[in-house]
């Protein structure tokens, strides 16, 4: 009997005694476990943050360089504006590029406000050598300071044309000789046109061909 409840006292002892390991793996067992915890919170509250903020700003970056619809939209409607008000440079066609002109002419935008009228090729007789006949070839380019004497001039491209076929008839060949023949008709020419557009004026006449024949 009293062997038997040593027996039962000494299972309860070993029992009691080997709580204590037991207690031990748990605790032991639960540590890893608070450790990956541990691990998972750094992920949440450290590495997370930072790729929304770097994730962040780089949306606003892109917010921020990228034109937005309506500022694309907005250009597209001032690009359309200025090709039919047909003013600046980019009016009808890009600086330096001849576009078609009322009355046979090509009109080139320059520097600032400074726009290039080629008027249609002109063929003239004069008068030659000796009295006989001859024929004058001219290529001339005018020189406006600004849109509004483009305009101008567009509308009275054929009283100029009169002008100047009158004014060549009248000439020699000799008075086209040398620089100074060329320098004495770009005068007349530009006191002809002014003349015709009054008050406007335009600042010079270039001669691009010049041929006798």
């Amino acid at each position: 009997m009293f062997g038997k409840k040593k027996k039962k006292g000494d299972e309860a002892e070993e029992a009691e005694g080997a709580s204590p390991p037991e207690g031990g793996e748990g605790a032991e067992g639960e540590t890893p476990t608070k450790k990956k915890m541990s691990g998972k919170t750094l992920v949440l509250f450290i590495i997370l943050p930072a790729i929304l903020v770097l994730g962040g700003g780089g949306a606003a970056a892109f917010l921020l360089l990228k034109p937005s619809g309506e500022q694309h939209a907005a250009a597209e409607a001032g690009d359309h504006g200025k090709a039919k008000g047909g003013g600046g440079h980019g009016a009808e066609g890009a600086p330096g590029e001849p576009i078609p002109g009322p009355n046979g002419t090509m009109i080139t935008y320059g520097e600032g406000d400074t726009v290039f009228v080629a008027l249609p090729e002109m063929l003239v007789n004069i008068t030659g050598p000796d009295g006989r006949p001859a024929y004058l070839k001219l290529k001339l380019t005018l020189e406006a300071p600004n849109e509004e004497t483009v305009t101008a001039l567009g509308e009275h491209i054929p009283r100029v044309s009169d002008q100047f076929n009158g004014f060549l008839r009248e000439l020699r060949t000799d008075d086209l000789s040398g620089s100074a023949g060329a320098y004495r008709l770009r005068l007349e020419l530009l006191r002809r046109v002014n003349l015709v557009i009054a008050p406007l004026q335009i600042n010079a006449v270039l001669i691009e061909e010049m041929l006798v024949q």
